[in-house]
């Protein structure tokens, strides 16, 4: 018992500094996902079919926003393990990277919505009633899409600087700009979507307009905050005195951050099929699964945040060098993030019941919605364990091998279950969502092996 605390349980400083660094992060995302239920109940108030054009869009925006942080991911490896080590030129050189990254992902992104958004939009909408429904679904879809590209461009830039500033340590920064632009949104959303005194009813272009508005204030936050202090931000020195980066720097940063880029922008597109797949059982399946996932991520968010945590610490220990503290702090951080997601998983499946019961939809969306919000409590566990061990291998630089754990274990087993369970099986939606989200057990197992290997401890700077 005492080798088991020992390797497994830190002590009370640990801790200190571990949730010093989470606790900010995870009241920012806490608050972000929190208004993104708002703005999600706010729509769902207006109609299924507004729900479900929505839900769809966000879809599409997912990819997009993981392709970004796959882009600026890249380059934190670099980043974290650059503070850590003191060099200042060499972090310049990860924000450069990141900023054209994300903006040329934002490009190609705005190009693909343009010229084939309604496609996109018709993949996840199949009519199985002949109520016209997924018809008017689309036409909401497009609206809502048209209007919120034009915040991409704003939260490409904010990804470039937020995650630099968080490889500094300091948290805080990005969490209060969130705090500003999810409150804006949610004022907002409400002034827009319902039409509040002089202001008309907008429903879902409101929706959207409150979105674009939320990325500006952030971003115009985060950016001359940046440049206000520029002492703690020493990497913005020089940062704007040229437009390129030594070619082996640039050479170094794509060949190990490619797979990882690679890995989101395929894991994204990867889940978006599955939802797809989903989509076949009809636009009810697809509204429940909305108001699931909704509530969900409010409950992913200390596992997904204590988990891109350690991505931090460890990768600031490689970095200066200290090989064993790096290897003892994952331990005692993985098994503080288990823990934590077990407790927030049975919270989920107490009270997930009670929430698809304030949206405006039908018994039969709702009674979909909190199956599924109990299968994802299930499972939640399970997913902590396996997301600590992705920013474990990340932090050390193996972004070829976290490239195979998440993308292709995705699309090699995730999405061909989800695709022949939905498409050609009699089984009902919930027994077929739940056998999916089971393939995690797999994970976990490849998992554990990979980290306890060793072969993520390494120093790259």
């Amino acid at each position: 018992m005492h080798k088991f605390r020992q390797k497994y349980i830190g002590d009370k400083a640990f801790y200190k500094r571990y949730l010093m660094l989470a606790i900010p992060m995870i009241i920012q995302n806490a608050i972000t996902n929190l208004v993104s239920f708002l703005d999600n109940i706010m729509v769902g108030q207006l109609g299924t079919e507004q729900m479900s054009g929505v839900a769809i869009v966000n879809q599409l925006i997912f990819v997009y926003n993981l392709a970004v942080f796959g882009a600026v991911s890249a380059a934190s490896i670099f980043g974290a393990q650059y503070f850590g080590k003191g060099n200042h030129k060499g972090h310049m050189y990860s924000f450069r990277f990141k900023l054209y990254a994300a903006l040329l992902v934002t490009a190609i992104a705005m190009t693909l919505f343009i010229t084939n958004g309604t496609g996109l939009i018709s993949l996840y909408l199949t009519d199985t009633v002949g109520n016209g429904a997924t018809e008017v679904a689309l036409a909401y879809g497009k609206e809502y899409l048209e209007i919120v590209m034009i915040g991409l461009i704003p939260f490409a830039v904010t990804q470039a600087y937020a995650t630099n500033i968080k490889e500094t340590g300091q948290t805080l920064v990005p969490m209060v700009a969130s705090f500003a632009a999810v409150g804006s949104n949610a004022v907002l959303d409400f002034l827009l979507i319902f039409g509040i005194g002089p202001i008309p009813k907008l429903g879902v272009a409101g929706a959207a307009i409150a979105t674009v508005m939320s990325r500006y204030i952030e971003t115009i936050i985060v950016v001359l905050w940046a440049h206000k202090n520029r002492d703690r931000n020493r990497y913005l020195e020089g940062a704007y005195r040229g437009i390129g980066m030594p070619f082996g720097e640039f050479k170094t940063i794509f060949i190990k951050g490619l797979p990882l880029m690679l890995n989101e922008l395929f894991w994204a597109a990867g889940m978006t099929t599955v939802t797809q797949c989903y989509s076949v059982r009809g636009l009810s399946v697809i509204a429940g699964l909305n108001i699931a996932t909704t509530i969900t991520n409010l409950f992913n968010i200390v596992f997904i945040q204590l988990g891109a945590c350690i991505s931090i610490v460890v990768g600031q220990y490689l970095g200066a060098g200290e090989l064993e503290k790096a290897k003892d702090a994952d331990n005692k951080m993985i098994v503080f993030s288990v823990f934590c997601c077990s407790i927030m998983a049975a919270v989920m499946l107490l009270v997930g019941g009670f929430f698809p019961q304030i949206y405006n939809t039908t018994d039969e969306i709702k009674s979909l919605a909190t199956s599924f919000i109990a299968v994802s409590a299930i499972i939640m566990p399970f997913c902590a364990f396996t997301h600590s061990s992705y920013f474990t291998l990340r932090s050390g630089g193996k972004t070829l091998v976290t490239f195979l754990f998440d993308s292709v274990f995705t699309w090699v087993i995730v999405v061909p279950v989800a695709f022949v369970l939905a498409k050609y099986t009699a089984l009902g939606i919930v027994a077929v969502y739940f056998l999916v989200q089971a393939t995690e057990l797999i994970k976990v197992v490849i998992g554990y092996f990979m980290v306890k290997s060793d072969v993520w401890l390494v120093q790259m700077v």
